[in-house]
């Protein structure tokens, strides 16, 4: 999810600890319990420095060994003590502890909830898990919260009723949408007559929702509006050829190889020389595949630059 979204669910799980008497009677405590939840709820995040070590680091390490089994228990030990130790509640760092774990495994798991997916099984198995249920910002969780929130701390609501209410509201939205996913999936199948692989990535909006599918020669690319599936493109697949095998070393490349899935390779010549165009069907848009490597190769086969990333501008969709 987005960090904003991180971070109010943060504030609400602070709210979901006030059913614990020893929170709901000690002001202190709760605002323990308030600091290790918002900060727990966004500590996975922080690989983002990872950026300034370049962007093939950075997606080589982004939602890695943060987002990893060992991690959901090491990110609560190292904020749960100090923030125990800071607030003179030492006693109560068990409790500290079990909420910043719920809230930095509640991170993890709606990460892997998005089409970006998270290597949650890490150190067993370095697997992008995608669940493709949620948008990686949902408009209805993020009102349901944010109600949750401000009705608690700004018109002194009661913590007890808003937010069990909110989670249970929560937990049964995500279930309403993998119920939605796994239909739209079928519909897909049905509608385009293959045992493809496919993947349906959602948006914003409830009822619309985009697709990939991986056959043996091509990938099928469109959208689903409500109940109608619409094929957009067809992208062939390509043998990788001497052209595209001389870049298959670059770094950005390797970076690219080893996080995407639904993979599209093409070349054109240039006037000195080859671009080759690597790309993840996964995140197409409108048309284009905005995600992925460009390299330059000269005469010789000789690689010139690369450029790794989105081929967008921030504020345009895909948002994953």
């Amino acid at each position: 999810m987005d960090t904003a979204s991180h971070l109010l669910l943060g504030v609400t799980l602070a709210g979901l600890a006030q059913l614990t008497p020893a929170v709901a009677h000690d002001p202190v405590l709760a605002q323990a319990v308030m600091v290790a939840t918002v900060v727990g709820s966004h500590a996975p995040d922080f690989d983002t420095v990872a950026r300034l070590r370049g962007i093939s680091f950075y997606i080589r390490f982004h939602r890695g060994i943060t987002h990893s089994l060992p991690a959901l228990f090491l990110w609560p030990l190292l904020i749960s003590l100090p923030v125990a130790w800071g607030f003179g509640q030492m006693e109560y760092w068990g409790m500290l502890y079990g909420w910043t774990l719920l809230a930095v495994v509640l991170h993890v798991f709606l990460d892997m909830l998005n089409a970006y997916g998270v290597q949650c099984i890490r150190p067993f198995s370095r697997r992008w898990v995608h669940l493709d249920v949620l948008a990686i910002f949902e408009p209805f969780l993020f009102a349901l919260h944010l109600t949750a929130a401000v009705w608690w701390i700004g018109f002194g609501g009661e913590a007890a009723v808003l937010f069990p209410a909110a989670y249970a509201i929560t937990f049964a939205y995500i279930g309403v949408r993998a119920w939605q996913h796994q239909r739209q999936v079928k519909r897909v199948k049905s509608a385009l007559n293959t045992d493809g692989v496919c993947h349906v990535l959602p948006s914003f909006h409830p009822f619309r929702w985009r697709f990939v599918i991986e056959a043996e020669q091509r990938f099928y690319t469109g959208r689903i509006e409500y109940d109608h599936v619409l094929l957009e493109d067809v992208y062939p697949k390509q043998y990788r050829d001497e052209i595209i095998q001389a870049t298959v070393g670059v770094d950005g490349v390797r970076a690219f190889l080893g996080f995407a899935q639904r993979i599209h390779v093409t070349w054109k010549e240039r006037q000195d020389g080859y671009e080759v165009t690597w790309s993840d069907v996964r995140f197409w848009y409108d048309r284009k595949l905005p995600f992925g490597v460009d390299v330059v190769l000269d005469r010789e086969l000789n690689v010139v630059e690369y450029r790794l990333g989105w081929r967008k501008k921030a504020w345009d969709p895909p948002f994953v």
